[in-house]
C-alpha cells in the first residue's frame, strides 16, 4: 500500500510539472486523470501546496538556476510559463528579493514540502528543509500585495482628492506627525519600512519629498517590498528573530530587538492601509476590506493583481 501511495504522489507531481508553455489547474488534473477538485485536494494533502502555487515556484527556481548559468531573461521567462519579461521580473523580484538581472545566490525557494528544482530536469526532495514559517510570510506577502493595490488605487485619484485633510489632527506615531490625507498616509505606509531598511543596512534615512507622487512612492514600494520581504525570510532561515539591531539613526541611537520590529511594521502597516480604506469610502470610492483570508485564497488559485482591493 505505501509503494502505491508515493507512486500516486509522483504521478500528480509529473502532472504539475509537466513540460509546457501555460498550463492551467484544469490540463495538470487531466493529465492526472482527475477532476481538478481531487486533483487539488490530494495534491495539497500530499505536498502543503496548490498545484498552481508549486508549478509556479519550482518553474521561478528553475529560471533563476538557467539565468545564473548565463540564460536571457526573456528566454526564462518563456520558458516559465510568462507571455513577458515584465510579469516575470516582477513575479520573480518578489520570489527572490530582487531583479533578474542579479543572479541568485541559492535558486531554491522557501517550501512547505522540501520539494525543489534540481538541474538538469529533476526536483529534489529536501526532507530537513528549514522553510518560513507560513503566517509570518503570510502577514507579509499580504501586507505588501495590499499596499501595491492600495497605490495603484491612488493613481485614480485627483491630486486634491489625494491631499484633502479628511482626518484633521490623526497621528499614527508620534515622530511621524499628522497623517490626514490619502497622500500622508500612503507616504508613510511606503517610508516606514525603507527607512527600517536603511537602519538594517547601515544606510543614510531616506529623503523624501514633503508630498511625494503616488508615482514615486510606487517606484519606491517596488524596490523596496522585495528587499523586506527578503530580510524577514533571511531572519527565519537563520532563526535570527532575537537579534538586535542598534539604529543609528536614532538620536541617541537605540536598540531593538528584530521580531519587535518586524511585528511593529506589519501593525502600524494594517493600520495604516484600513485608514486608507476609510478615507477612499469617504471621498466615495466603495473598496473592499483587505481581508487577508480573500487575498490567501486568491493567492492559492492564481496571481494576485496589483489593483485588487476587494
Amino acid at each position: 500500500m505505501t509503494n502505491v501511495g508515493r507512486d500516486r504522489l509522483r504521478e500528480l507531481l509529473d502532472a504539475v510539472l509537466a513540460d509546457g508553455e501555460v498550463r492551467s489547474l484544469g490540463d495538470m488534473a487531466g493529465d492526472a486523470y482527475a477532476s481538478p477538485f481531487h486533483f487539488s485536494r490530494m495534491l495539497a494533502r500530499g505536498t502543503g501546496e496548490s498545484p498552481v502555487a508549486m508549478r509556479r515556484r519550482v518553474l521561478l527556481e528553475r529560471a533563476a538556476w538557467q539565468l545564473r548559468n548565463g540564460s536571457a531573461v526573456t528566454e526564462a521567462a518563456w520558458a516559465a510559463g510568462y507571455d513577458s519579461a515584465e510579469g516575470f521580473s516582477r513575479a520573480y523580484a518578489r520570489a527572490f528579493g530582487h531583479p533578474p538581472s542579479r543572479p541568485a545566490e541559492r535558486h531554491w525557494l522557501p517550501a512547505p514540502n522540501g520539494i525543489h528544482f534540481h538541474p538538469p530536469i529533476s526536483l529534489w526532495v529536501d526532507t530537513n528543509e528549514h522553510t518560513t514559517n507560513p503566517l509570518t510570510e503570510q502577514l507579509v506577502r499580504h501586507d505588501l500585495d495590499d499596499t501595491t493595490a492600495l497605490l495603484a488605487y491612488a493613481k485614480r485619484l485627483s491630486s486634491s482628492e489625494l491631499h484633502e485633510v479628511r482626518l484633521p489632527g490623526t497621528v499614527v506615531l508620534e515622530w511621524d506627525g499628522t497623517e490626514e490625507s490619502i497622500g500622508d498616509v500612503l507616504h508613510h505606509l511606503v517610508r516606514t519600512k525603507q527607512t527600517w531598511l536603511a537602519s538594517i543596512d547601515g544606510l543614510d534615512t531616506p529623503v523624501y519629498p514633503a508630498r511625494p507622487t503616488v508615482a514615486d512612492l510606487v517606484d519606491r514600494h517596488e524596490v523596496i517590498g522585495p528587499a523586506w520581504l527578503a530580510m524577514v525570510r533571511d531572519l527565519e532561515a537563520r532563526g535570527a528573530w532575537g537579534d538586535r539591531l542598534i539604529d543609528a539613526l536614532c538620536d541617541p541611537p537605540e536598540s531593538f530587538v528584530m521580531s519587535g520590529v518586524v511585528a511593529h511594521v506589519l501593525t502600524f502597516a494594517a493600520h495604516r492601509r484600513q485608514l486608507v480604506r476609510h478615507m477612499l469610502r469617504t471621498a466615495g470610492h466603495p473598496v473592499g476590506p483587505g481581508d487577508p483570508i480573500m487575498w490567501l485564497r486568491r493567492h492559492r488559485n492564481e496571481e494576485t493583481t496589483g489593483d485588487d482591493l476587494t
